[in-house]
């Protein structure tokens, strides 16, 4: 990569814009924001890729902008992957220890969790991570590290989350035209998190929420350990094309409105305004009420609010998330969208900002749009300095996608191959 082992790329391939974050993490594990880009993207649909050129012109210039400020040349970079085509399931395993005095290796839990993929998938799907649950030694449960540990026999839980080939494939195809080489892949959702949820949180059980542009994206933690993760097709896109089919005006008109006038909870609003909107090509101007346009964007919140819930009782840790809601993501800035999710979820929600940034450009990525860029730096930052979560590594020496797909299973060699 870069000269400093210690800088990370954080490349945020959204449906309506695509961000660039380059940091650095020092001795003390303090992170510092170097360079920010931003750019408007055209070329995805509900988080998967719909047009290569675009999406490559967009990347580029994101990435130019980054450099600029930083005064780094970027070589690769952590990608996020959203989408509604992500699965997640769970998965058991279990090997015997063969050691001479029966102790338990990082080889052994390698082998372990190589065993829980023994999974059956369509041959469109491949596993994205391997996040462990729990590990149980000789019956003994409740483990979460089991290195060191003496025992016969060892099963684990783990939680698996699949995606779709083509688009994992389709990603990378854009960052390598746009010339740089993908170091990880990580999923959104699980990125965000390591930018707004702190250890508290996590321990006493919480849902993300992350509204993006054309997907919401939700993890649950309990346990210090993500649970259970979901990706759906319905977010902020949505919101713009009710306010321009509703009101009959502009795409753009509608996603100015949204942002500038926009809010989830009509019953809240303190004095109702009128908005006058420009007529197009040269029709009279219109006027639209305050009220009005929050009773359209309240109905889409809704829905997708009830869609999280539908996906927190799927996961069977509705009972156990003391610590509430976190929402971020753009949709998180549109007005009073924690009263509307405490009223549907029926729990404590506030808006996640990107946390633990110690330095550099500290202001400028303080918003939640960039909850997933600065997550996905400190996953990749973190993962080559602390214990991670996932089992994949962060593969910042990667020097080819053979390499880095070696990183990820194996097993996803094949696919690759054909680049």
């Amino acid at each position: 990569m870069e000269e400093h082992e210690n800088i990370m790329v954080g490349l945020d391939i959204g449906t309506t814009k695509i961000c660039a974050i380059v940091a650095s993490i020092d001795e003390q594990e303090r992170i510092n924001i170097l360079g920010v880009g931003k750019a408007q993207s055209d070329g995805l649909n509900r988080g998967v890729v719909v047009n290569i050129d675009k999406t490559v012109n967009a990347i580029k210039d994101a990435i130019a902008q980054a450099e600029l400020a930083s005064g780094i040349q970027v070589n690769s970079v952590n990608v996020g992957i959203a989408g509604d085509h992500i699965r997640s399931m769970r998965s058991k395993g279990v090997i015997t220890i063969n050691n001479r005095d029966n102790e338990i290796t990082a080889k052994d839990v390698e082998r372990l969790l190589e065993d829980c993929q023994r999974i059956m998938l369509p041959t469109d799907q491949q596993i994205l991570h391997v996040i462990p649950q729990e590990f149980v030694v000789d019956g003994q449960d409740g483990i979460s590290d089991p290195v060191g540990m003496s025992g016969m026999r060892m099963e684990a839980e783990v939680h698996i989350i699949t995606g779709l080939v083509s688009a994992a494939k389709n990603m990378y195809r854009c960052v390598e035209r746009a010339g740089y080489q993908v170091a990880d892949l990580i999923l959104e959702p699980l990125a965000s998190s390591y930018a707004v949820l702190d250890e508290e949180e996590k321990e006493a059980g919480v849902v993300l929420v992350d509204i993006g542009g054309g997907t919401t994206d939700m993890a649950i933690f309990q346990d210090n350990t993500i649970r259970h993760t979901a990706v759906v097709a319905i977010a902020g896109q949505k919101v713009t094309d009710d306010i321009r089919l509703g009101l009959s005006v502009l795409d753009d008109q509608a996603e100015t409105l949204k942002r500038k006038h926009g809010e989830s909870y009509a019953d809240l609003i303190e004095e109702d305004e009128t908005i006058t909107v420009p007529g197009i090509a040269g029709r009279p101007p219109k006027e639209i009420t305050k009220s009005i346009l929050a009773k359209i964007v309240q109905a889409r919140m809704e829905e997708i609010l009830e869609i999280v819930g539908i996906e927190i009782k799927r996961s069977g840790y509705a009972d156990s998330l003391s610590a509430g809601v976190v929402i971020t993501g753009g949709g998180s800035l549109i007005k009073n969208i924690c009263p509307l999710a405490n009223e549907i979820l029926g729990l404590d929600a506030k808006v996640g900002i990107p946390l633990g940034i110690t330095g550099g450009l500290k202001e400028e990525v303080n918003s939640p749009i960039y909850a997933t860029g600065v997550g996905l730096v400190m996953h990749a930052l973190r993962s080559g300095t602390a214990n991670n979560q996932t089992m994949i590594p962060s593969s910042s020496q990667g020097t080819n996608v053979e390499q880095v797909m070696q990183k990820i299973t194996d097993r996803m060699k094949s696919w690759f191959k054909e680049l």
